[in-house]
């Protein structure tokens, strides 16, 4: 056992070893692990140095998995709901955590346990691992941590967002743009993102008559990554793919573009299963419209087309369903029309960032927009008001302010779990998956996957895996 090992192990405060028989890691006490090891172990791996990093996220990882937590696919479940396996009687919430990741997924694990909900998803989209500091192992580890902590047990939904192919890095260098998501997709499914979702619908090209050739690269490239991920997903694991239409323009999806692209991709992909879900537009935008007083506008969502456009993605496609985006500017009120119209996920970002945002300490929040003021100006358009401003670029501080927020006190810290755990409590009642745990446990299959230190070891993103500027909230 090399000495980084033993200082991790002592940091956990020795509840857990490795079995010298097996090598595998053991909890020797749970107790004092869930007190205090696993916050030891959780702060090594986001800020420790590299070398230690890896060991501290190969033994969560591995500690993980000898308590009976797995990340696995969503894939079987949303099936099953194409297959009247299950009832109709939830959306799926699909989480980005863009900073304090580890507390606020605590916050989301607790909820969960007190509701036996099953159905729930943690996630990170390409440009988010960017702006925010998280890399896809590190973004595992924070839940898988949060998991352990919290007692949790049972499968762990981890989700790559927005896989997104940039239009114009597409254009001046096609190799380089889908070279960059390939890596990508390795790195992911390495950490345990065993969900992803490809968006190539930034090639869609309306400005062509037929619809067919409107979605031609957009159903291709769809194609050719799914039968990339289906050739390194892990033994036994059958990945969760979406696609997506939507995000298009300022359009709303149409049931002739569904159609259009999924017998298209269809006939284009090589190695099977295909899709579980496929992101629409029904008038949500990413993190809302802004209004000079900060507010948020109002969306005007067609649930009506909602329910046509999931409806025949189960009936015509096998799908578990639609998928929408940018619902944060939406009351939870309202949150029950999308169970009705029959969507099978729904990403949720811009909120969560705005509760984190909203209660903060004073001084911090100040020192954060100030840091807005000076460092990032450039991104103001012309017209907006100081709350437009701070509104559209503060997600840009979560990646140089991830420390300073780690390090606020156990006190605000634990507050804001709190107010975290009834927002997710009352998020998941709404989305009626309150009471799934049982369902999912019973649908979805696990897998004890072991791995090794160097499957954890620390790098930056490649240059040509960091996508453009997304548009403020989007995930």
């Amino acid at each position: 056992m090399n000495e980084l090992i033993r200082t991790a192990l002592a940091a956990s405060g020795d509840s857990i070893d490795i079995d010298g028989d097996t090598g595998r890691v053991r909890v020797k006490d749970e107790t004092l692990l869930r007190s205090h090891g696993i916050d030891a172990l959780v702060y090594l791996a986001v800020f420790g140095a590299p070398a230690r990093q890896v060991v501290a996220r190969w033994l969560i990882w591995e500690t993980a998995q000898s308590l009976g937590i797995h990340p696995a696919s969503i894939h079987e479940l949303y099936i099953g709901r194409a297959n009247d396996r299950l009832p109709h009687t939830f959306t799926t919430p699909a989480m980005n955590l863009r900073a304090l990741s580890y507390d606020i997924a605590r916050a989301a694990f607790r909820a969960a346990l007190k509701a036996h909900v099953g159905a729930f998803m943690f996630e990170l989209s390409r440009s988010e691992m960017a702006y925010t500091d998280q890399r896809p192992a590190e973004y595992t580890t924070c839940v898988l941590g949060a998991a352990i902590k919290e007692g949790y047990r049972g499968p762990v939904f981890l989700q790559g967002d927005h896989f997104q192919v940039h239009a114009r890095n597409y254009i001046a260098n096609t190799d380089a743009e889908l070279s960059g998501l390939r890596d990508l997709i390795q790195e992911s499914i390495r950490a345990g993102f065993y969900n992803i979702e490809l968006d190539t619908s930034t090639l869609v090209d309306l400005t062509r008559p037929a619809l067919e050739a409107q979605q031609r690269l957009n159903f291709e490239l769809c194609a050719l990554l799914s039968d990339y991920i289906r050739t390194h997903q892990p033994p036994k694991v059958d990945i969760s793919i979406g696609g997506e239409i939507g995000e298009v323009g300022d359009k709303n999806s149409d049931i002739h573009e569904l159609r259009v692209f999924m017998d298209s991709y269809r006939q284009h992909i090589r190695h099977q299963p295909g899709l579980s879900k496929l992101s629409v537009r029904v008038g949500t935008s990413p993190g809302g419209v802004v209004l000079p007083d900060g507010a948020i506008a109002a969306a005007n969502v067609d649930f009506a087309r909602l329910k046509e456009l999931s409806t025949a993605a189960r009936r015509e496609y096998a799908m578990g369903g639609a998928v929408l985006h940018g619902a944060s500017s939406l009351p939870q009120s309202e949150f029950h029309r999308f169970v009705e119209a029959g969507a099978i996920e729904l990403h949720l970002a811009t909120g969560f960032q705005n509760l984190l945002f909203d209660h903060l300490p004073g001084n911090l929040a100040t020192d954060i927009y100030g840091w807005l003021f000076s460092r990032v100006a450039g991104e103001r358009k012309p017209g907006d008001t100081d709350r437009q401003f701070i509104y559209k670029t503060r997600r840009l501080a979560n990646g140089p302010f991830k420390k300073q927020v780690w390090n606020i006190s156990d006190f605000e810290r634990a507050e804001i779990r709190r107010l975290f755990e009834d927002h997710f409590t009352s998020l998941y009642t709404a989305l009626g998956v309150n009471d799934t745990a049982a369902t999912v446990a019973n649908i979805v299959a696990t897998h004890h996957i072991h791995k090794r230190l160097q499957d954890f070891e620390v790098a930056g993103a490649p240059a040509s895996a960091q996508p453009a500027r997304e548009s403020a909230g989007k995930a």
